[in-house]
């Protein structure tokens, strides 16, 4: 069972796939008195077959692909809390409660999760601006070329990740258009920023990269997140 955090449409959503589905939940034969392994394609079939309306559907269903063992693309469905209280409702094999009570724990802690994320993410942009003026107002963003936050983002980034920001990027799989901080965890983020508030006040009292750089690197007391 897998509930995730996943961009859809530009939002951050909890979701789980139709696969994680089929694999989790079996199909009891009433008649054979049996139990049997769920097929993708017959979760995919109740998706489609679903007597909800479009409006719940695009709400709470979303299109999307895998790659399976043979490293094709195959169709699977995203699908959010209650999209996915809506698919199981006429799961009944004896197991199915079970699962059921499981994933809606997954779902209620990740959503959890998700808001924590949400929160740190606007706390980090007022730090984030605060670093950013302090570098300003500094001689390090002209000595630098305009390019001081990149080169003390990219410090930080090494001090608690081991990886400049281009190494996450492709580590996370993601382009130079998408904003790496939307695919940290609130963990990450409220390090990031408690380190941009260190470096912010480093830079407030003339200190300058060299200096900042050995610093947190000696006495980084926080801790440090390992990819």
């Amino acid at each position: 069972m897998l509930v995730e955090i996943k961009r859809i449409s530009k939002m951050e959503m909890t979701v789980v796939s139709s696969l994680d589905v089929a694999e989790t939940f079996t199909y009891f034969d009433e008649e054979n008195q049996r139990e049997y392994i769920r097929e993708h394609k017959a979760v995919l079939r109740t998706i489609r077959e679903l007597k909800c309306s479009d409006e719940f559907r695009g709400e709470h269903f979303s299109p999307s692909t895998y790659i399976d063992s043979r490293g094709k693309k195959q169709p699977c469905e995203l699908m959010d809390k209650d999209g996915f209280t809506m698919l199981v409702m006429g799961f009944t094999d004896p197991k199915a409660i079970k699962f059921k009570e499981a994933y809606i724990k997954q779902f209620n802690a990740m959503e959890k999760a998700l808001q924590g994320k949400l929160i740190e993410r606007e706390k980090g942009i007022a730090v984030r601006q605060s670093l950013t003026k302090a570098l300003q107002q500094s001689a390090e963003n002209e000595r630098m070329h305009g390019h001081a936050y990149s080169t003390y983002t990219n410090c930080i980034y090494k001090v608690l990740f081991g990886k400049n920001a281009k190494q996450l990027r492709e580590e996370l799989g993601i382009s130079k258009k998408d904003n790496l901080r939307d695919y940290l965890s609130a963990e990450e983020l409220k390090a990031i920023q408690s380190m941009e508030c260190l470096v912010s006040g480093l830079v407030d009292c003339g200190w300058g990269y060299d200096q900042i750089k050995e610093f947190i690197q000696q006495n980084n007391t926080m801790l440090q997140i390992a990819a």
